[in-house]
């Protein structure tokens, strides 16, 4: 029997919503609400594709040849994306998580970051995924179990659709007003105002856009949460949400995802790419210390 390449499956269920949640990186695997598929499924024998769901921690998106200082040290971790030249995604995207505790709406996942090459810090990092009427709630806890302060990003790499309604035709609806500039290395070099080319504010069709944008300037409702949605033609609507220490959202479209000609990935993130070579909102975890953040899906 060949085994998952996912790891163990975590199923969550509700009478109007259900929920897939892979071990491996404590992946949002699948989500279903009164019937309908908001996450695009793939192949049961293959690797999560495109980071699909996986969590992205102590860091999200790429660090510049791997190299950062931190504290007065330099640092230099692996490079995990070999064609750019990047340490990508942080360090538990392929990380087996274990299961803390288990029931029929929630499942708590945890998996430690423990000292290694060119991140000598010590994490304890926890996995939330409570299951709700018209979605899923998900909360992410980081402590630092070592004896120094260590710098730390978090990043989620979720995939989203709504049934059987083609990705492309699918409007997006985000409020940043600012977005990076990329080079060829897939890195920030700039952070400039959106233009006609990335302004999400007013919704665009997705099979109209080329997209792999991190966005900051995000609006906030009363409780500091921002707000992100995909609708269908038809009216139904996913909302994306993520509170206040979520500063920034990339939204990534890609036709490399299997099955699907198009996808779109609305990632809540801390802090942007590169964050730990530029300091760019990089959270600094003192001994002993938590951070907690929290993202949620609605459909409607």
């Amino acid at each position: 029997m060949t085994a998952d390449p996912t790891g163990r499956r975590f199923h969550l269920r509700g009478e109007h919503s259900s929920a897939e949640i892979a071990q491996v990186g404590a992946a949002l695997r699948a989500l279903t609400v009164d019937g309908v598929d908001l996450v695009p499924r793939y192949p049961d024998d293959a690797p999560a594709p495109a980071a699909s769901g996986v969590v992205l921690v102590p860091w999200p998106g790429r660090i510049r040849g791997g190299r950062y200082s931190f504290d007065g040290v330099e640092h230099q971790l692996a490079i995990s994306e070999p064609a750019l030249g990047n340490a990508s995604h942080g360090l538990l995207r392929f990380g087996v998580y274990q299961p803390l505790e288990e029931g029929d709406e929630r499942v708590i996942l945890g998996a430690d970051i423990v000292p290694q090459t060119g991140y000598p810090f010590h994490l304890r990092t926890r996995v939330t995924f409570l299951l709700e009427r018209s979605g899923v709630r998900v909360t992410h806890e980081i402590e630092n179990v070592g004896a120094a302060a260590a710098p730390v990003a978090l990043g989620v790499h979720p995939y989203f659709q709504i049934g059987d309604v083609p990705t492309a035709d699918l409007i997006v609806q985000s409020s940043g007003t600012t977005t990076l500039v990329l080079d060829d290395h897939k890195l920030p070099v700039d952070e400039v105002s959106v233009d006609d080319a990335t302004d999400l504010r007013a919704g665009r069709r997705l099979g109209d856009l080329s997209l792999d944008n991190g966005y900051r300037g995000l609006e906030r409702d009363a409780e500091g949460r921002a707000h992100h949605t995909l609708t269908a033609p038809d009216g139904r609507r996913l909302e994306i949400w993520q509170d206040e220490g979520f500063r920034w959202v990339q939204v990534f479209t890609t036709d490399r995802y299997p099955g699907h000609p198009l996808a779109v990935a609305i990632e809540p993130m801390t802090a942007p790419a590169n964050a730990f070579a530029t300091g760019t909102d990089l959270e600094i975890l003192q001994p002993g210390s938590v951070l907690a953040r929290e993202w949620g899906v609605r459909f409607s």
